[in-house]
This record gives C-alpha cells, structure tokens and sequence, in this order.
C-alpha cells in the first residue's frame, strides 16, 4: 500500500512539472495574428512574414523578454482570435472604429493612413475618387474601407475579398470598377501590377493601431510604452523606410 501511494506521489508530481514546463514555455511566447498581403504593413519574403507591422511587434516582444510567434490568418479571422484570447494581439494595419471598440482594445495609434482608389488603366470606369455611386467597388472585407463605403456611398454593388491580390485580378479582368484600400498598400499593389494605378486624392483618413483583448490592460500598457519609444526614436519612421524600399527594388 505504502508503495502504492509513493507510486501516486510520484505519477503526480510528474504530471505537474510536466504541465508546468508547459504553462512556462507559452509565458515565454508572445503570438501577434496578421493577414500577409498588405504590404508594406505586412508581406511574405520568401516563407516568412515581414513589414511594419511586424517590426513593431518583434519589438513589442524584444521589450517583454519574450519569443515572437507570428500566426498568418484572414483579417477577420485574427479579430476574432484576439477576442477570444487564442492570440496575443493583432498588428495587421487594423483600425480603430466605435464598433471595434466595443469588442476590443487598442493601442495608440501608430499611424495616419489615407485611404485611396485604384483602377484599371485600359478600362478606367471610375474617373475620380468622387465618381464611386454606381460602381462595382472591391474592397478588404471587414477592413475599414469595407464599412466607410458601405455607409457613405451608393454603389451598384460592395465585393468583398480576403487579400488584395483576389481583388487586383478581378479588377485587371474588369469584373469590378475600383479597389478601395490604404495609400502605402495600394502603391505596392500598383507596383506589381501595371495595368492598374492610383486616382488623385485621398477617400478618408484613417488611423492604425494594435488590438488586444477587450480588458487585456497589461498587456496594453506594455505596448503602448513600446509604441511611443518607437516614435520618440523615429524607428516606426525607419521601418517605413526600410520596407518601402525593399518593395521599389
């Protein structure tokens, strides 16, 4: 019986340091959720996802002492991720919005975004950033384009994609009238295919920021600092930079 009951001691305290080198190693890792085809924010090079908003988030991590585990996933899905606490945060030019807010929380913002139109060249349907009513418009769906258009023009019809690559063909292919997307990622888009470019003018303005859990303070907190150190620096800056020239070479 005496052996028994030592055999059970033993199993058990097993099982906890088992679980507890467990619990040790997922404290030690921070996981950002991003959708890599909204360069410069956030790209592939290769097999592995880099931009912007990945910089700041391996400085996030590099602040906190801790490894950076990037999860590639849908826009919407990553929202929904962070609202249910199976990842950390999400860096995936994301902006803030009443709504957004109400469900999730934000860092300060890190960027002013302008928000432009693309069209095809050889079938120039729309003529200026005021000629949308009436048009086909593709959009990023649950991006904050996708809501401003919504609410604010009369179209023909709202087609909603995953990634801007989707609505780039669709577009070369004149199944939609214009793209509606940030100013940086619709230069990359245009960069990598000629038959589009970009109208004069900016939409809207807007603004990107980090969502975490609604409620998730700390962890806010954290980021925040980190945020303001990276301005105070000129790194968000440099970052810029650095991925806007890799995208012109």
């Amino acid at each position: 019986m005496k052996k028994r009951i030592v055999s059970i001691l033993v199993a058990t305290l097993l099982i906890t340091t088992l679980f507890s080198g467990c619990k040790k190693k997922e404290d030690n890792t921070l996981i950002v959720g991003t959708e890599a085809g909204f360069a410069p924010y956030e790209y592939m090079e290769g097999d592995k996802v880099v931009g912007i908003d990945m910089d700041i988030a391996q400085a996030i991590a590099d602040k906190m002492g801790k490894k950076l585990v990037i999860k590639n996933m849908d826009f919407e899905g990553a929202l929904l991720a962070v609202q249910k606490g199976t990842i950390d945060f999400v860096a995936a030019g994301v902006s803030v919005s009443a709504d957004r807010q109400k469900i999730m929380d934000f860092s300060s913002n890190y960027v002013d975004s302008n928000e432009a139109v693309v069209v095809n060249k050889d079938n120039q349907t729309v003529a200026s950033i005021d000629d949308l009513a009436g048009k086909i418009v593709g959009v990023q769906q649950g991006n904050i384009a996708d809501f401003y258009v919504e609410a604010n023009i009369e179209t023909k019809e709202i087609r909603r994609y995953t990634m801007f690559s989707q609505a780039a063909e669709e577009l070369k292919d004149s199944k939609i009238d214009c793209i509606v997307m940030d100013q940086y990622p619709a230069q990359e888009l245009v960069t990598a295919n000629p038959e589009l470019s970009i109208l004069d003018g900016s939409l809207f303005q807007d603004q990107y920021a980090i969502a975490v859990k609604k409620g998730n303070t700390k962890l806010l907190d954290q980021i925040n600092t980190v945020i303001q150190q990276l301005k105070d620096d000129g790194k968000i800056e440099e970052f810029y930079a650095n991925h806007t020239a890799k995208a012109a070479e």
